[in-house]
């Protein structure tokens, strides 16, 4: 398949990009975990910088909720930020200390949920910033990545318990153990056929889980590609990050998996969004952040 890819630099080199996600206006948001900042693309190429209140949060993930507003977790600072829609950057301390959040996503009736990877809790924030957690049932799960699933609960990787887990609004949580041994599951998404898609980082597959819990393992042509995040493209195309192989991977509608070398070498790929389907967006570690779009 043609494809073309381009690499914008942002304003410094050493600003760490990590997260993204493209809006639906088509604006594209970035955090940048090394300078402490949060930088949107506007459609016309500007690029906007938020700088968090708190030193050394170590920004990671992010998402943006149906209101408009962006939330994004503070690893290091044990915090949820939100930037709303005027502007404003607010935070929000975690209940227990050491916490370290990581992955986040909007979830039924307008909820953010988000992982606490040292803690081993989801966690639940409302609009008025009231947290709630809930503990996993195995000390030692690491939960990574979250993405809100089909069936209107939410699903998440957890990286050193080789399970995918499940939760309810209510707090109900379910596991589901990965075929292949010790695979680290990072990057997980909801796919356009009903079911979840994630990468394993250690294992070098994709994996698809239905909401009954079926599973189902690709393996990824690059030894040590070392997948690190996915996210859902045109019709039932997944596209995914490997932060080992420097490329950009594609499992396709017939489960075949294409992958595109990236430009820059040792860029470090680890977010990655999609617009349209056609159009893929993704987080460089060097100071940039890539797109790739098909032709």
């Amino acid at each position: 398949m043609e494809y073309k890819l381009q690499e914008l630099k942002l304003a410094n080199q050493d600003t760490g990009p990590y997260g993204i996600i493209v809006s639906d206006k088509e604006e594209v948001w970035v955090t940048q975990h090394k300078a402490n900042k949060i930088s949107c693309i506007t459609l016309d190429g500007k690029i906007i910088e938020y700088s968090l209140p708190t030193t050394g949060a170590k920004v990671m993930c992010l998402t943006i909720s149906s209101e408009g507003d962006v939330w994004f977790t503070e690893n290091a600072a044990n915090k949820i930020g939100r930037i709303t829609k005027e502007g404003m950057v607010n935070e929000y301390t975690l209940p227990n200390p050491n916490s370290t959040p990581f992955g986040i996503t909007e979830g039924p009736n307008g909820g953010i949920w988000f992982t606490e990877m040292d803690g081993d809790r989801i966690g639940h924030i409302a609009d008025d910033g009231k947290i709630s957690e809930y503990e996993l049932p195995n000390k030692g799960s690491y939960p990574s990545y979250i993405t809100w699933g089909p069936d209107n609960a939410l699903w998440f990787t957890e990286n050193q318990n080789n399970a995918i887990g499940r939760i309810t609004e209510n707090g109900e949580i379910a596991e589901f153990k990965i075929p292949t041994p010790a695979s680290g599951p990072v990057g997980i998404t909801k796919g356009n056929d009903d079911a979840l898609l994630f990468v394993e980082i250690i294992g070098n597959k994709v994996g698809r889980i239905t909401t009954s819990g079926e599973i189902t393992e690709f393996k990824i042509p690059t030894p040590n590609a070392r997948p690190h995040a996915i996210t859902a493209g045109a019709g039932t195309d997944l596209w995914f990050t490997e932060w080992g192989a420097n490329k950009i991977g594609r499992l396709t509608s017939n489960n075949l998996i294409e992958e595109y070398p990236i430009q820059t070498e040792n860029a470090e790929p680890h977010g990655i969004s999609s617009s349209d389907g056609e159009t893929i967006w993704f987080a460089l570690e060097c100071g940039k952040v890539g797109k790739l779009t098909l032709i």
